[in-house]
């Protein structure tokens, strides 16, 4: 892993995260102000990295994201949400790491996170890599490459607030794409996310527990609120987890703003304590980072 210093725009070593787990409703002017307003009361609060969930600005359905998918790259009016997260991370001068909205680009739908920076600027665009196609007979189906592309980019940006590595919901299950996060330098990884009533209860802590802890880290992860009366009814419990594994702050599934206070200075003494890196044995297994090899 890259030392701390290794991140030149790197400016804070401590400061307070927001999560902010929103109910969802099918009136998508509604959840805009709704994040607005959620965006606005945790920075008032310290929070001067705000993350949010995935598909906060429509029902999670794949009926639903062609109606509600926006053209980032166009901006302004064809993309309201992420126009508003612009405004706010430039009139607040925080950094928002954006949840996720249905994107339309290409003629091709994504689950995408946007990053803006404190001047309101557009730092990183992923779109979800692994789709959530699942299919647990009496209890779940769901089959997101019915209407989505899956993405093609690891994620990992610069900000105020360290090295971030973003990953959307389902990414969490692979502990590659975390590895390749940790060996760019990543202080933090964040991902924002909804999984659901089955699988929820068993995995969702444990995953993040895990990224954590194999790549000594902190984890940030952020659900909807939970609603029993959707079609897709998410599991909640927004969290965040220090680099041993350890759970520093969590809510239950209903609306709620945790704030929560990040300290990078504690990356090196676990990887002090524990130098699993260093104890890697590189002569018997690798993961290969393609992205970063091609560009050499």
């Amino acid at each position: 892993m890259f030392p701390l210093t290794h991140v030149t725009r790197f400016v804070l070593f401590q400061f307070k995260i927001g999560l902010c787990q929103l109910s969802v409703t099918p009136d998508k002017d509604r959840n805009i102000a709704h994040a607005r307003s959620a965006i606005q009361d945790a920075a008032s609060k310290g929070a001067q990295l705000v993350l949010l969930p995935e598909i906060w600005n429509s029902p999670y359905s794949n009926d639903s994201f062609p109606v509600y998918a926006e053209d980032i790259d166009a901006g302004a009016d064809a993309s309201p949400s992420t126009a508003m997260l612009s405004e706010l991370s430039r009139f607040l001068k925080i950094t928002i790491v954006g949840g996720s909205i249905p994107e339309l680009s290409g003629g091709r739908l994504y689950n995408t996170c946007c990053v803006f920076g404190t001047d309101g600027k557009l730092l990183a665009k992923h779109r979800k890599i692994h789709l959530f196609d699942i299919d647990i007979p009496g209890k779940i189906t769901f089959i997101e490459s019915k209407t989505l592309t899956a993405g093609e980019t690891p994620t990992i940006v610069d900000t105020e607030v360290g090295r971030i590595g973003i990953g959307i919901c389902y990414d969490i299950r692979f502990p590659e794409l975390a590895m390749i996060y940790a060996a760019r330098g990543a202080h933090l990884l964040c991902y924002p996310g909804a999984f659901n009533m089955t699988t929820g209860p068993l995995h969702w802590e444990l995953l993040q527990r895990a990224r954590a802890t194999d790549n000594q880290l902190y984890v940030a992860t952020c659900s909807p609120a939970r609603d029993t009366g959707s079609g897709y009814v998410a599991w909640g419990h927004s969290t965040l987890v220090g680099p041993f594994g350890e759970v520093l702050a969590t809510t239950e599934h209903d609306e709620a703003i945790i704030i929560a206070e990040i300290d990078y200075s504690i990356l090196e003494q676990r990887r002090t304590n524990l130098p699993v890196t260093k104890q890697r044995r590189g002569d018997l297994y690798q993961v290969v980072d393609f992205q970063r090899l091609n560009s050499q």
